[in-house]
């Protein structure tokens, strides 16, 4: 079907059970050229300069056709990301989606609850992701078919079940998260034997990386998303970017 169609329910109506299937079966960088082939502009990779992302944007150039890639800029990120930013940018000569909150949403959030507001309770803390982060994704997913995630199943337990391929219900847009099977060992690996640009804070113990308030190191043994919001228990560690 021609990636022209607008709708995104009318781009996976024709997939079938067969078809989700099989797609289950593709290895990472084939699942990236079905998403690429099917519904070119009309997919894009959603990237936070994690090391899973920069994978994903390197199996994309490694197909050879053009892909867009969008990130959030919460106003609150590290020093080290905007610098990742610049280079996957000069390393793959693609542009950089960039997408900023509603400052008139921002602005009285900050004024009344302070700039440091996610420490004081999980619902400020979910209120504070909902404004810089699930309120900019759901603006750039209006204009999708499908788009292409990070997520792998070890990364904490909130993600053990999720699928390469998947429909939004509300929605009707596909879902691909091509490195859901994969290990965390295996994308250190692929960063490594193919020199993928990734952020200096890995090499300092994050191997999750967010806004620099809510991100610390971990600790041998700790979780790999334990630094995420750490003052948390694991069950709630999400921002409302990926719930299912």
């Amino acid at each position: 079907m021609s990636s022209e169609t607008t709708g995104p329910k009318s781009q996976v109506a024709s997939l079938t059970a067969d078809d989700y299937a099989r797609l289950e079966t593709l290895d990472a960088e084939a699942l990236v050229r079905f998403g690429l082939e099917r519904f070119g502009q009309r997919i894009a990779i959603a990237s936070s300069f994690g090391l899973e992302d920069v994978v994903l944007i390197d199996l994309a150039a490694r197909t050879g056709i053009p892909f867009r890639v969008f990130t959030l800029d919460t106003g609150r990120l590290n020093q080290e990301t905007y610098d990742l930013i610049d280079r996957v940018r000069n390393r793959y000569g693609v542009d950089i989606e960039i997408l900023f909150p509603d400052p008139t949403e921002v602005e009285p959030m900050v004024r009344a609850h302070g700039p440091n507001l996610f420490y004081d309770s999980i619902e400020l803390r979910k209120r504070c992701c909902h404004v810089r982060k699930v309120a900019p994704l759901q603006r750039v997913l209006s204009t999708l078919n499908a788009w292409m995630t990070g997520l792998r199943r070890d990364q904490n337990t909130t993600r053990t079940l999720v699928p390469k391929v998947e429909v939004e219900e509300l929605t009707g847009r596909l879902k691909l998260s091509p490195l859901a099977d994969w290990t965390w060992d295996a994308v250190r690996a692929w960063v490594r034997e193919n020199r993928v640009p990734y952020s200096v804070l890995h090499d300092r113990g994050y191997p999750s990386v967010g806004c620099g308030p809510c991100t610390r190191a971990v600790s041998e043994g700790e979780d790999l998303r334990a630094g995420r919001w750490w003052w948390e228990n694991p069950e709630t560690k999400e921002c409302g970017l990926h719930v299912r």
